[in-house]
C-alpha cells in the first residue's frame, strides 16, 4: 500500500461504539462473535479462523424483538432479533446477550433518532410510500391499495 492510501486510512475517524458485548455461552463471553453499534450503525464479527463481519445501517430496522428461553432466564442473557429492511440479512439475532431488555430499548432509541435525523418515515422503508393513504373524494374510507374490487359472476 502506498503511503498516501496509508495516510488516507489513518486520517479516516473511527466513529464512537456506543455499545458491545459478545454472544454468550452459559453466561460466560466464550465465543468468537461481537456485536457492536455506533451512532448509526450495527456490527457483527463472526469467527475466529474464518471471520464473517455484517454492518447494518440502524434506519434500516423495520422491527425488533425480544425472546428469552428458560435456559438463558437462568444465566441472565436473552436474544435480540432485528427485521430490517436490507438487501443480504433480513433478520439479524443478536444472540445470549447480557441485558436484552435494555439494549433493544437502546437501539431501538438509536433507530428513531436516525430516522428523524435523516427525515425517513416508515412508509418509505417498505417501499410502499403513500398508495395506502389514497382516499376516494366522494367516500369517507381509503381505498384498498389494490384498487376496487371486482364485481363478482353471478352463478347458475
Amino acid at each position: 500500500m502506498s503511503k498516501k492510501n496509508k495516510a488516507i486510512f489513518q486520517e479516516t475517524e473511527q466513529p464512537e461504539i456506543l455499545w458491545k458485548d459478545r454472544k454468550r455461552w452459559l453466561g460466560m463471553p466464550l465465543t468468537f462473535t461481537k456485536y457492536s453499534v455506533d451512532e448509526n450503525r450495527l456490527y457483527v464479527k463472526i469467527g475466529l479462523l474464518r471471520s464473517e463481519e455484517n454492518e447494518l445501517l440502524l434506519y434500516r430496522v423495520l422491527d425488533i424483538k425480544v425472546s428469552k428461553t428458560l435456559g438463558q432466564k437462568i444465566f441472565g442473557v436473552g436474544t435480540v432479533t432485528l427485521y430490517t429492511a436490507d438487501q443480504s440479512n433480513h433478520t439479524i439475532a443478536l444472540k445470549n446477550i447480557k441485558y436484552p431488555d435494555k439494549v433493544k430499548r437502546f437501539i431501538s432509541d438509536l433507530v428513531e433518532s436516525e430516522r428523524k435525523e435523516l427525515g425517513l418515515t416508515g412508509s418509505e422503508l417498505f417501499g410502499t410510500g403513500t398508495r395506502f393513504q389514497e382516499h376516494n373524494e366522494d367516500c369517507e374510507h381509503p381505498v384498498p391499495p389494490h384498487g376496487p374490487k371486482p364485481p363478482v359472476p353471478p352463478t347458475k
